[in-house]
């Protein structure tokens, strides 16, 4: 099955998720979702119900989740951790699109994929 993408909060952008759109890629955005100011956990949580892979920037906090999910033997449908800055828009999409093409939702599912990587 394809990725199905879920942009938190501070990675969300419209132009983004547009653009992804026009590729074919499944996106849902935390606005869309009526999820705006909920926490860290709740949106992985949410991601995971719904299984989407969630594309955020904040490192550390998701470190931190990702940890905790393993060490209770919960499951999400992976992460995705960009660098708030250091690509615009066409390289996030083109990045993004990268991950989307080579893996699958269930090869996803519990991974963290660093966008710098790709």
């Amino acid at each position: 099955m394809r990725i199905k993408l879920y942009l938190d909060e501070d990675a969300q952008r419209t132009s983004l998720a547009q653009s992804l759109r026009q590729h074919g890629v499944d996106v849902l955005t935390t606005s869309e979702a009526e999820q705006i100011s909920k926490s860290d956990q709740s949106q992985l949580a949410f991601a995971a119900s719904i299984e989407r892979t969630i594309y955020t920037f904040n490192v550390g906090d998701f470190m931190v989740l990702h940890s905790g999910y393993l060490t209770e033997g919960k499951n999400h449908s992976g992460i995705i951790i960009g660098e708030q800055g250091r690509f615009g828009i066409g390289e996030q999409m083109r990045r993004l699109l990268r991950i989307v093409e080579a893996e699958s939702a269930e090869e996803m599912e519990n991974q963290i994929e660093f966008l710098s990587n790709w």
